[in-house]
């Protein structure tokens, strides 16, 4: 009969035991890790997250201007798709009402053709209507041939629109992903700023609202809250409407993507301001930089693009005494700032 005693269990050896140990405290470890920070980790200073929200909303600005290169782009694709349908849809009608004139000719030459021109002579009863009916044949014959070359030409046409258009439409689906991809950083890094400045008390909030490029500085700004009237710009009247439709937008929100009237980001103020001031800027900080001429920051004038950060990423207009009026980054409002709070890039004077 076979033994049911329970097996002996053999005791732990001490490798065996510091093994097991050793597996425990890693597993700790590990579940610490995964549920936060280690309590010997020290919490960020306010200086520290200061800095890295400074980094997210720069990354997040520069994403910006990235998609507003992008949107630029999808919009002219989705406009000149739009021509492109609207020429195929008028060419098709054409082609369509030539293909109906050429069936009804091609009908009645049908209809007229069952005899041969010597029978149809003979069996005339008044021969010179008869010649008179037959130059009218031969003169359509050479129109058919001319009509027919036309639907031939207006098959290519239409065919060749239609092949345009799908190129154009996978263009355009092509920079709808790329903004889908830009929108998701840029909501990113911005999420990520507002969860490490929810970490600060409510004081060190305002002073970071307060530092270089936020709050306006006390010397810009005079009792009563009003903001100075700009000074009378050097190179005329244009400059001129530029800077005060800039201070008119002091308080308004920062927005990415936005050009106004409401709201704006960086590049979308300064094409706004110089717009009601007749001129046209292209979109983007890194395309801006380029229109007009470009000056040296000490032969800033009011109405100047002022440019900063080696990407080109951020744009600000120049409005006397060292002042610049911008949209600064999310949760922020369109403000004065001194122009020196930030990396200098360059300048540029729009023509």
């Amino acid at each position: 009969m076979a033994s049911h005693r329970k097996p002996r269990q053999r005791p732990l050896s001490g490798g065996t035991v510091r093994t097991a140990a050793t597996l425990v405290l890693a597993g700790a470890a590990t579940a610490t890790a995964f549920e936060g920070t280690s309590l010997a980790d020290p919490q960020p200073t306010p200086a520290q997250v200061k800095a890295e929200v400074d980094r997210l909303y720069g990354e997040a600005e520069e994403a910006t201007e990235q998609y507003n290169g992008a949107k630029v782009k999808a919009d002219e694709a989705e406009r000149e798709l739009s021509a492109l349908r609207e020429e195929s849809a008028r060419k098709a009608d054409r082609l369509n009402t030539a293909r109906r004139s050429l069936g009804s000719l091609a009908a009645t030459q049908y209809r007229s053709g069952g005899l041969g021109p010597a029978l149809q002579l003979a069996m005339s009863t008044d021969p010179q209507d008869y010649l008179e009916r037959a130059s009218l044949l031969t003169r359509a014959g050479d129109r058919t041939a001319a009509e027919v070359a036309s639907v031939r030409r207006g098959l290519d046409e239409v065919g060749q629109l239609r092949d345009k258009a799908a190129g154009r439409l996978a263009d355009l689906r092509a920079r709808q992903g790329e903004l889908d991809r830009q929108k998701a950083v840029i909501d990113g890094k911005i999420d990520a700023a507002r969860r490490l400045l929810a970490r600060l008390t409510a004081e060190e909030r305002a002073a970071y609202e307060a530092g270089p490029g936020g709050a306006a500085p006390a010397a810009a700004v005079p009792l009563g809250g009003r903001t100075p009237a700009p000074a009378a710009p050097a190179d005329g009247s244009r400059a001129a409407r530029a800077v005060a439709f800039a201070y008119a937008a002091i308080g308004k929100p920062y927005v990415w993507g936005a050009t106004g009237p409401g709201s704006y980001d960086c590049s979308g103020l300064t094409q706004a301001a110089w717009r009601a001031a007749g001129v046209s800027l292209p979109r983007t900080t890194y395309t801006q930089i380029n229109t007009g001429r470009r000056v040296s920051r000490d032969q800033l004038a009011p109405g100047d693009l002022v440019f900063f950060y080696s990407g080109v990423t951020h744009v600000g207009m120049y409005v006397g005494n060292g002042q610049m009026i911008h949209a600064p980054r999310p949760g922020s409002t369109v403000r004065l700032a001194p122009v020196d709070s930030m990396p200098w890039a360059g300048a540029a004077r729009p023509a």
